[in-house]
């Protein structure tokens, strides 16, 4: 009869702790194999420019379900595709979030990541930004811009 597993004769609650802190090894070294097996760093070098993060928050001067949309249809015409984009989203406020620290000031948010400071800086002069600003100013009552230094972290 052989010797029984030392895995085994532990408790319950030690036995889990162990299958559950090698199932986390498995996730992790999965998840990065690919990145790795293809030469890539599947984490940010620390050295590398912070991101930016651009939210910007509409306020229309006439708030219903029209406005709403042609502003979004504006935001994907003219603020989409351009260079050093890392992420682009927009959509109308959340209703149904309506706790104390929800800010329900506003109709429309944006959300753009660029690559870079450089990236955001030839975004904020490009001709289509532009045009978006001249032909959609008139609608809005107000404009939050929120930019900030962002780190990816997996």
């Amino acid at each position: 009869m052989s010797a029984p597993d030392p895995a085994f004769s532990r408790p319950a609650s030690r036995r889990f702790v162990l299958v559950a802190g090698l199932s986390c090894a498995a996730v992790a070294l999965l998840a990065t194999a690919p990145a790795a097996l293809l030469g890539e760093d599947p984490v940010p070098s620390p050295s590398a420019s912070p991101m930016i993060n651009h939210s910007v928050y509409f306020t229309l001067q006439e708030s219903n379900a029209e406005q709403r949309a042609g502003l979004i249809a504006a935001c994907k015409k003219y603020l989409t595709g351009h260079e050093g984009t890392v992420y682009f989203a927009v959509g109308p406020r959340a209703e149904e979030f309506d706790r104390e620290v929800n800010d329900k000031t506003f109709d429309v948010s944006l959300l753009v990541v660029f690559d870079s400071k450089e990236a955001h800086d030839k975004y904020a002069v490009a001709p289509r930004h532009l045009e978006f600003i001249e032909e959609q100013k008139a609608k809005w009552k107000t404009v939050r811009v929120f930019d900030s230094e962002v780190t990816a972290t997996k």
